[in-house]
């Protein structure tokens, strides 16, 4: 299955009913296995989860920690791309040149990479001692 594809139909398991802003994210692993993730809303606003972290989590769940690439896809006028936050989530797990494909439900799409999306990314290079 094509990578949009697995993001826009996990999209229609987004529960998002005080946005009805609905995400579908998918991710490909390195061993070739896609996952999945839809956002999921909470009435506590910032305690919802993100399509692409679902995604993560669910690479992770599976004992894979190595994204090769990503599909984002949400009803907008143009590409959505992801939040400050899961910018940093798909840097910990893709290299900067992972791509990441951004799509619409009316079918643009825009493509950039991961270092393009998050430059100056904080990695573990910053943690080491002096």
């Amino acid at each position: 299955m094509e990578l949009m594809e697995a993001a826009r139909a996990v999209r229609e398991n987004a529960y998002a009913p005080y946005s009805e802003f609905k995400v579908g994210a998918a991710i490909r692993a390195a061993s070739g296995a896609v996952y999945t993730g839809c956002n999921v809303e909470n009435v506590a606003y910032p305690e919802g989860t993100c399509a692409e972290a679902g995604a993560i989590a669910a690479m992770v769940a599976a004992g894979e920690t190595v994204l090769t690439e990503v599909a984002v896809i949400a009803d907008s006028p143009s590409p959505v791309p992801p939040c400050g936050g899961c910018r940093q989530k798909l840097r910990e797990f893709g290299a900067p040149e992972t791509v990441v494909t951004l799509g619409t439900t009316g079918g643009a799409r825009a493509s950039m990479t991961l270092s393009e999306l998050l430059p100056g990314a904080f990695d573990q290079s910053h943690m080491a001692a002096p």
